[in-house]
């Protein structure tokens, strides 16, 4: 298998600090054992793809705190999520199976809470366990000790909360609420035992909306615009025309550009932005106008067209989008300041992820939901200084499903068998399984529904990607990663690859008997409801 490791075989500095490899044994409630297991800190992110992260090469911005991750532990390069879409990814992450096993398929559907997670197996293991911050799945949070999430997406300016039950409103920005609520549950918690905090924020989920210490970042600067902004989808098939998440045609004017007032006759786009809008405080409204009004006065008056107009929308949509990363990234180094300052560091195993990629311009789009690299790619970063070593690079093929198998390893915990992914573990100490995985799978059920993003399913490998699109569509597409990395040209008619494209069509026949999800009418839509952006 192909793999460019940079990492040393990593030795154990003490049986004791680690306690590598082996079944946490006897009795749990041993404090000499409970300080043995390390604590996991997983921060998950909403939408933030890796090519805004500077640790993967970022032409955009910098990250100096997610990288420090980076720095101090490995970056895994090939990192793919099994559906990507919001909802989906986070129930894949929480029961490590697919979609389909899962029971979420969509963003629509709500979780069971009673089935099997990593956090009720950690709980019963004897961590103490909490969620704060976004969770998205409709259900309230099971297996955790605390928990406190914002209701659906949740919102950027002084949101609510539903702490354990009950919602209250908190005046702020999201990004610094769920760090706040963090670092208070994690000066507070029952220090005898290991933690599991799942730290998880809302930013920089759409509509983009920056707190007001960055509104004017990036004010001095055009972002570099990505080579096929202007991508006319030649050789691709009908489902990446027949989309709705371009940059020049799908984003309301006020609720994603903040072009406002809004239009009184846009009614929709008048209502997204009302709602979000009123929601301000004087002090913030205040703030908010006095950067954007004179930005749109401006704009207004350029009466711009054609490609200028498309790329005045790239610039004020990756600008905002990039300025609600520069939160996040800043609440992250408190935390990890934090862990320093209380000798927390060396024991706590730190993950940064997203729940998936995100289209930032590329294709012209914005969103995520194809298999394209973009939104099939996700962040993954680790550091835990008794078993990873520091600056250490992986590009074996992962999955979000591998998540809930690590962590349990870490903990000492037997994985469950009906897990779907595998440990990690290995591979963070230089020593790749000789069966491994040589291929993704992937399958995106929403469709129709907002975005117009076509039901598809298909295999990523280390060079290739075939992906077959269906129930209103019957298309595939194929490309070469190594010569066209940007997925510019379908080659699956080329008669030069047809024997890899049967090769590959094999391949994935053999991953969906092998993950059980061979009959896709099973889970056709019954009605063709849109959901809201």
């Amino acid at each position: 298998m192909s793999r460019k490791m940079q990492t040393r075989r990593v030795f154990m500095k003490t049986f004791g600090a680690g306690l590598t490899g082996l079944a946490i044994m006897g009795d749990l409630s041993s404090c000499k054992k409970m300080e043995a297991r390390p604590n996991i800190l997983f921060i998950m992110s909403d939408d933030h793809a890796a090519q805004a992260i500077s640790c993967y090469g970022s032409k955009i911005n910098q990250t100096p705190n997610i990288d420090r991750i980076a720095k101090e532990g490995m970056r895994f390069d090939n990192c793919f999520c099994t559906n990507g879409i919001c909802a989906p990814s986070r129930a894949v992450i929480l029961t490590g199976k697919h979609s389909h096993v899962n029971g979420v398929i969509d963003n629509r559907l709500e979780f069971d809470g009673s089935q099997q997670t990593f956090p009720k197996m950690l709980q019963q293991a004897g961590y103490i366990t909490a969620m704060i911050g976004k969770w998205h799945l409709k259900s309230d949070p099971t297996g955790f000790d605390y928990w406190n999430i914002l209701p659906g997406q949740g919102y950027y300016y002084n949101p609510e909360f539903i702490e354990m039950g009950e919602k209250k409103q908190h005046i702020g920005y999201a990004t610094d609420i769920t760090t706040d609520f963090c670092l208070d549950w994690l000066e507070k918690r029952d220090k005898t035992k290991p933690f599991c905090l799942m730290y998880h924020h809302k930013a920089p989920h759409r509509n983009w909306m920056p707190s007001p210490r960055h509104l004017t970042l990036y004010d001095d600067i055009d972002i570099p615009e990505p080579d096929n902004l202007f991508d006319t989808y030649e050789t691709r098939s009908a489902a990446a025309r027949e989309q709705e998440m371009t940059i020049a045609n799908h984003m309301y004017p006020a609720y994603d550009l903040k072009l406002t007032p809004p239009d009184e006759n846009n009614i929709e786009d008048k209502q997204y932005w009302d709602w979000i809008f009123s929601r301000l405080t004087d002090e913030q409204r205040s703030a908010w106008e006095s950067v954007y009004g004179p930005k749109n006065e401006e704009f207004r008056k350029a009466q711009l067209k054609g490609k200028e107009l498309v790329r005045w929308k790239y610039q004020r949509y990756i600008k905002d989008y990039l300025r609600c990363v520069a939160s996040v990234d800043e609440n992250i180094g408190r935390v990890l300041d934090y862990l320093d300052k209380n000798d927390l560091s060396e024991n706590t195993i730190v993950i940064y992820t997203s729940d998936q990629g995100f289209y930032l311009g590329e294709h012209g789009w914005f969103d995520k939901r194809f298999m394209y690299e973009e939104s099939l790619r996700m962040p993954f970063i680790i550091r835990y200084p008794k078993e990873i070593e520091e600056g250490s690079i992986n590009d074996d093929i992962i999955q979000n499903l591998d998540f809930a198998p690590t962590f349990l390893d870490f903990a000492g915990i037997q994985i469950s068998g009906d897990m779907q992914g595998r440990s990690l573990r290995k591979l963070m100490h230089g020593k790749t399984p000789s069966d491994w995985r040589q291929s993704a799978y992937y399958h995106y059920f929403e469709y129709p529904a907002v975005h117009a993003v076509k039901r598809h399913y298909g295999i990523r490998t280390q060079r290739y990607k075939l992906m077959h699109f269906y129930y209103d569509i019957d298309a595939w597409e194929f490309y070469d990663l190594e010569k066209d990395p940007h997925e510019m040209n379908n080659v699956y008619e080329s008669a030069a690859y047809s024997k890899l494209v049967n090769e590959l069509k094999e391949e994935l026949e053999r991953l969906r008997a092998f993950y059980g999800d061979t009959d896709v009418k099973k889970f056709l839509p019954d009605n063709h409801a849109r959901l809201e952006p």
